[in-house]
């Protein structure tokens, strides 16, 4: 059943495609804080113990944006996938608990620069002589070898 967006917490609990439906029109726009937004994030994640993936990337927090868009940093385009299958499901959800109908998600990945990391012995060398020229030098005067 939460693999539909429905939970047993409450018997009267709309699927989240309803929820959405009903909070995207309704006028209620209430102002909330950063704060009760992390709290209602945090407290929207142990819904999500049977997909840890998706857990994870909703484990960083988002920004909050003057009209409130929220604004989650993501690092790959599967993670964006992963989102867009629960994210209806989130933004009503967020929506009914902080009483706000503009609530929008929107995600940004993020590129991260990753260093080389060196596997064979002339890499590691090349790395370690990069960092010490006198390296080089040691190997060139003594004639080693790999």
């Amino acid at each position: 059943m939460a693999l539909k967006g429905e939970f047993k917490e409450d018997e009267k609990q709309l699927s989240a495609i309803e929820q959405h439906k009903i909070f995207s029109q309704a006028d209620e726009i209430e102002p909330f804080t950063e704060d009760q937004l992390i709290e209602k994030w945090k407290e929207y994640l142990p819904r999500l113990d049977d997909r840890p993936s998706l857990k994870a990337t909703l484990g960083a927090l988002p920004k909050l944006e003057e009209d409130y868009t929220l604004i989650l940093e993501i690092d790959s385009r599967i993670q964006d996938e992963l989102l867009t299958s629960i994210k209806p499901e989130l933004v009503s959800w967020l929506r009914k608990e902080l009483h706000n109908a503009k609530i929008n998600l929107k995600t940004v990945i993020t590129e991260t620069v990753r260093e080389k990391v060196a596997y064979s012995d002339i890499e590691r060398y090349q790395e370690m002589a990069n960092k010490n020229p006198n390296l080089a030098l040691l190997k060139r005067n003594l004639n080693l070898d790999f």
